[in-house]
């Protein structure tokens, strides 16, 4: 009884893990070799920089940096270094810990 349960859950793992595998290979085909054609692969995106600075009694104060511009990918999974530019656009702010 066991074992079918356990060849089962191990199928489908193993059909996860492929399907992951496949798509996050197109991704990077798409990414690549420019598919679908007049689709830019990379965009620029503006962020803004907030310096988290720890002050005493365990309070957080934010203070505004100069925005910056990231390069980012027009993909679903980060490729090339760059993050995706879907991720970016809901995440504008940069945070850094000071």
């Amino acid at each position: 009884m066991w074992g079918k349960i356990e060849r089962v859950i191990s199928g489908v793992m193993l059909t996860l893990a492929l399907l992951l595998a496949a798509t996050y290979a197109g991704d990077y085909c798409m990414v690549r070799f420019g598919i679908p054609r007049g689709r830019p692969q990379f965009a620029q995106i503006t962020r803004n920089v907030l310096y988290v600075i720890h002050v005493k009694g365990g309070k957080v104060h934010y203070e505004p940096g100069p925005q910056e511009t990231d390069t980012c990918v027009n993909s679903l999974f980060p490729h090339f270094g760059d993050s995706p530019c879907w991720y970016l656009r809901r995440h504008t702010d940069k945070l850094i810990d000071i």
